[in-house]
């Protein structure tokens, strides 16, 4: 059986790091794992999509519509967009921090109202403060383990595990702002 996990974010919070630390993961557990980065323009604040995709054989990473098992959003606005490929059963992890995109911060759109409550009116929704989880870890990027540590809790992979990959995977110098960080998104009640 496959599993299929879209990564949604803004450029700069970390979302290849994440991808890193669960294809890494999931290929010490003998998966075939397929990862496909799709970004628009991610230096600037634009959106970032990952698909990671694993099981017994993958053949292609790309997760279409109505088929991500979880989708793990880095920021309200992208886990509204990435709604439509969120499967029927599937889990939405949310951090609940806002971005403004560019758009919002020219004053050409604005930032749509009460997102949080609207995904939750659809679809089986994990709202994250993991900014503040962040901060309490000692650094505020350090965002997307904490969402890596709360989407590790529902996976059958030993938390033993993710903390392996996260020391292998992690430079020494962040190494461990990003286990605290792990720890808090995994423990989060």
């Amino acid at each position: 059986m496959t599993k299929s996990i879209m990564i949604v974010g803004v450029g700069g919070q970390g979302t290849l790091l994440a991808s890193r630390i669960l294809g890494n993961t999931v290929i010490s557990e003998g998966y075939d794992v397929k990862v496909s980065e799709v970004h628009g323009m991610s230096q600037r604040g634009g959106s970032v999509v990952t698909y990671v995709k694993f099981g017994d054989k993958v053949y292609s990473p790309i997760i279409g519509i109505g088929e991500a098992d979880i989708i793990l959003a880095f920021e309200q606005l992208e886990a509204y967009r990435a709604l439509p490929y969120l499967k029927k059963g599937g889990t939405i992890i949310a951090n609940t921090q806002k971005m403004n995109p560019m758009p919002v911060i020219t004053g050409a759109a604005e930032y749509p109202e009460n997102i949080i409550e609207k995904i939750q009116q659809s679809s089986s929704l994990i709202p994250v403060d993991a900014l503040e989880l962040a901060e309490k870890a000692g650094n505020i990027k350090a965002v997307n383990v904490v969402l890596i540590g709360v989407m590790a809790k529902s996976t059958d992979i030993a938390y033993e595990t993710w903390v392996e990959t996260i020391k292998s995977t992690v430079p020494p110098k962040f190494l461990d702002v990003n286990l605290k960080a792990f720890e808090l998104g995994y423990n989060l009640k």
